[in-house]
């Protein structure tokens, strides 16, 4: 399970709080200082079955400075994955890959259910 995060954000604190207390195994990946590239954005994306815009950190100060609200429904899907490719920063956090699953973002009832209800 490969478990993508900025160190610093608290959102991603407590999902790294989760996987440990629910003792899952998981490979960390520091998200500004190895952001996720076109290909495997593109891989997690089709594995996903979300909308691409799941993976934008729409909450992001960087999201906002570059007004990506106004820019993405004018962009195709691989203009908007070339853009995650470029900086962590655009991309929603944490993510969670385990096979078929890919989770953005952390709700706990969502990845206990992905996660811990494996049948």
């Amino acid at each position: 399970m490969l478990f993508v995060h900025y160190p610093k954000c608290s959102t991603c604190k407590k999902a790294k709080k989760w996987l440990v207390e629910h003792e899952l195994q998981f490979t960390e990946r520091h998200i500004k200082d190895e952001n996720p590239t076109y290909e495997e954005l593109s891989e997690w994306l089709k594995s996903s079955g979300m909308p691409i815009k799941k993976f934008f950190n729409t909450s992001g100060m960087l999201y906002r400075e570059m007004q990506l609200k106004d820019k993405l429904p004018e962009m195709s899907e691989n203009e908007m994955l070339r853009l995650l490719a470029t900086d962590g920063m655009l991309v929603k956090r944490p993510l969670l890959i385990d096979g078929s699953t890919v989770l953005t973002g952390f709700k706990e009832k969502e990845w206990e259910e992905k996660l811990l209800n494996k049948s």
